[in-house]
């Protein structure tokens, strides 16, 4: 009886705090600490993951994705909210093995949880690791996600003990013990989460608050802003002095950007294909610049300028191949000396290669439209051929670091598997 007086008392503050304006589920939980892939973030960052990862958007209806969160969490307790949470699937063959519309790109989680079974049992059946199994992989780890996220098993609560922190899931930290010491405050449930996130905060500081500004301030978006407004002032205003600080600002930003990012994860940023983007157009832009430095040839820093802007619009817009989440690293990677001079070498080479490529195209264009003159095009080859130079030595540079960082952490320079 007693077990049923405290279940009911509990449930009943949920709703309390579910349901009301300033209540529990709000954007206040944005700074709440939580551990997730082996790191301490916000739940903000956490939330806003998973959220994006199911269904492709950072909101669920109206509500923002910590709001969301936290009111699917509460499912686990039996509390009745039913939220327009959607699949995403893009892959035309699963979608038509799955029953969608092809105009479609989700399906309602209700319509496709009773499909799990189905797609299971497909995955077993390919053996192709072709892009129809690697959508199929996706939607199964999506619905899965889910289902971890409505069993409150993703969000995790700090406990402190002295100066020991240790990470409880939802259900297991609001247990009916913690409840009852919390019974007396009114709010027992709001009384233990704001008590948890004080006590961490006291045990460890607010350090892991840093990630919640580095996706709050959105760097790299003013970057594309400045980047783009670069180009203008040299192309249309002819302004190079204007264009000039435009692209110092792009670098700055970058440069805050990239270091909040290292601040967070504590490596290089130059693990995964989004930070290969990232790196990538900002590598261009320093090298185009300094090459500008010396040439005084402003095509080089226009082709920055413009390369940079392809990768940040990537960054920015392509988040179904580009995942801008922190991660950890797998352990044979973890050693930031070689991760740093082999990956950002290389990825550095790339930059330089790829303004080749642009001003190769953009002599190519200028040819076709009778724009260049037959004298000019042997210097402008030669501007193409001196970022070739930059990225060949770069990349062979990188090839040999690679070399060395593989006996480093595989015990042997090469290996084909």
């Amino acid at each position: 009886m007693r077990n049923l007086v405290v279940l009911l008392g509990f449930v009943f503050s949920l709703s309390a705090f579910a349901q009301g304006p300033f209540g529990f589920c709000s954007d206040e939980l944005e700074t709440f600490p939580v551990l997730a892939q082996g790191r301490e973030k916000p739940l903000y960052v956490l939330a806003t993951d998973s959220i994006r990862f199911i269904t492709g958007e950072k909101k669920v209806g109206e509500l923002s994705a910590t709001e969301a969160f936290c009111k699917l969490s509460l499912k686990a307790f039996g509390m009745p909210l039913n939220l327009p949470v959607s699949v995403r699937v893009d892959h035309v063959d699963v979608k038509k093995f799955l029953g969608i519309p092809e105009s479609e790109h989700s399906i309602p989680v209700e319509q496709l949880m009773p499909k799990m079974d189905l797609i299971v049992g497909e995955l077993r059946t390919l053996k192709e690791n072709n892009s129809y199994k690697k959508e199929l992989t996706k939607v199964d780890a999506r619905l899965r996600t889910y289902e971890a996220l409505i069993s409150g098993k993703l969000w995790t609560v700090p406990a402190v003990n002295g100066q020991e922190v240790k990470f409880f899931t939802l259900p297991e930290y609001l247990s009916e013990e913690r409840l009852s010491t919390a019974r007396g405050s009114g709010n027992p449930v709001g009384a233990l989460m704001a008590q948890a996130k004080e006590d961490y905060l006291k045990a460890k500081g607010d350090h892991y608050l840093l990630e919640l500004k580095y996706f709050k301030w959105n760097l790299f978006l003013w970057a594309l802003i400045l980047s783009l407004s670069g180009i203008f002032a040299f192309v249309l205003t002819k302004n190079r002095t204007f264009g000039t600080v435009l692209t110092v600002l792009t670098i700055g930003t970058q440069i805050a950007a990239m270091t909040l990012r290292i601040l967070i994860s504590g490596r290089a940023p130059v693990t995964n294909m989004y930070e290969t983007v990232m790196f990538s157009g900002f590598g261009a832009l320093i090298i185009a610049s300094i090459i500008t430095l010396y040439r005084k040839e402003i095509s080089f820093v226009l082709a920055g300028l413009a390369y940079n802007v392809l990768c940040l619009m990537m960054m920015k817009f392509a988040n179904g191949m580009l995942d801008p989440g922190i991660s950890p690293l797998v352990p044979v990677l973890r050693d930031n000396f070689w991760l740093s001079t082999h990956v950002t070498t290389v990825i550095l080479s790339y930059a330089a290669l790829a303004l080749s490529w642009l001003l190769a195209n953009s002599i190519l264009i200028r040819s076709a439209l009778k724009k260049i003159e037959p004298a000019d095009y042997r210097y402008q080859v030669e501007l193409t051929y001196t970022c070739i130079k930059f990225g060949v030595v770069l990349l062979s540079g990188g090839v040999i670091l690679g070399g060395v960082w593989a006996d480093y952490s595989w015990g042997r320079f090469w290996g084909w598997d």
